[in-house]
């Protein structure tokens, strides 16, 4: 098998790609051994650089991991797209620039929304999905995502913490300590960072989201793929009930997990039991 050639996370190199004379900066790793590769779809606000290391290497141990930042994001050039809609047609360009003809998503929170409109969009090009942290279109509390992270904003402002210790973990002790530790793993590349998202690009965000929030719900029996849904039992951010379990009825080839005392990032939180989750269903 030949090795991509960064070796993990913490040291893999930023590349361009040209889409329609935009540069989308991504980042690559893991075995190209003809599989099928895998694609991230990142949250609200998010760059390359928050994306759990512990995630990433060890779904890259198995296969051809590929991370991005859309349009107008991070280091990508052009302007950000401000539909859930125009972030999927991104993506779709950006995996068709790389000369992918089918791929695996792997979407958290925002991401899992836009891994929905991908997989409706263009099905062939959809092998099977990961949807963490995340809900359908019109799914309750979507159009309030903004409120709430703006108001965990202030929360971190006015405690001197990072606001994803609130966004996306418990406030039991279990909770705080995987925030610190997730928090911890963020830093460890220290090189070759991605540049923080814009205050523009985060409101064009905003505004995709509280549209995703009031559209109407869609048909997701028509996706066959088969779909792994993963939340926390108590996240805020796109409430766990009734969303995660929503997508899990609709969607016909789905598989439920709820990690317990775990909030929006129960991915991250319970990574050493997420990972092999995953790769399991991916290998399947």
């Amino acid at each position: 098998m030949e090795q991509v050639q960064a070796v993990s996370w913490a040291n893999v190199p930023t590349k361009f790609v040209s889409v329609d004379g935009v540069e989308f900066a991504y980042r690559e790793l893991g075995m190209q051994n003809g599989g099928t590769p895998v694609v991230f779809l990142t949250h609200l606000a998010a760059v390359l650089d928050n994306w759990d290391p512990r995630v990433v290497d060890g779904i890259a141990a198995k296969h051809h991991v590929i991370t991005f930042d859309s349009r107008g994001i991070g280091a990508s050039g052009g302007s950000p797209a401000d539909t859930m809609e125009g972030m999927a047609d991104d993506a779709i360009a950006f995996i068709k620039a790389m000369g992918f003809k089918q791929v695996d998503l792997f979407g958290f929170s925002m991401g899992g929304m836009i891994a929905q409109e991908i997989v409706l969009k263009d099905p062939q090009l959809v092998r099977k999905m990961i949807l963490a942290g995340t809900g359908p279109a019109g799914g309750e509390g979507i159009s309030k995502v903004g409120a709430v992270t703006n108001l965990d904003l202030l929360r971190g402002f006015f405690t001197r913490q990072d606001p994803k210790q609130f966004l996306f973990f418990t406030r039991t002790p279990n909770g705080i300590e995987a925030g610190k530790s997730f928090l911890a793993r963020l830093t460890e590349r220290s090189e070759d960072r991605d540049k923080e998202i814009s205050m523009s690009a985060f409101f064009s965000q905003l505004r995709a989201l509280d549209a995703w929030g009031a559209k109407e719900p869609v048909d997701l029996s028509v996706i066959k793929q088969p779909v792994l849904i993963v939340n926390g039992d108590s996240d805020r951010m796109v409430p766990t009930k009734p969303n995660s379990y929503d997508l899990a009825r609709r969607i016909p080839n789905s598989t439920l997990i709820i990690y317990p005392d775990a909030g929006h990032g129960g991915v991250f939180q319970y990574y050493a039991e997420f990972v092999p989750t995953a790769l399991e269903f991916l290998a399947q």
